[in-house]
């Protein structure tokens, strides 16, 4: 499954974009990975694979994983802005 997937599944399940679980997590000041997964498995039901997705996207930042894993582009601004 591609990086862009893990994150399109999860905004699926949650309702909440990519660019959205950014935001959340920066209000809740989290920034170690495995606080964030905790977080995204206790508080949105996410399992673990896609927790840790949206974790490196939360604590290596959006350049980073477009860069490493999504071929230079990520769409974070959810599955509605694509259509």
């Amino acid at each position: 499954m591609s990086f862009q997937a893990y994150l399109d599944n999860a905004e699926k399940q949650t309702g909440i974009t990519p660019r959205g679980f950014l935001e959340l997590a920066a209000a809740k000041k989290l920034t170690k990975h495995g606080e964030v997964v905790t977080w995204l498995k206790t508080e949105h039901g996410l399992g673990h694979g896609h927790a840790t997705a949206i974790a490196r996207l939360v604590t290596k930042g959006p350049e980073f994983v477009a860069e490493h894993h999504g071929d230079g582009v990520l769409h974070l601004d959810g599955l509605a802005a694509r259509s």
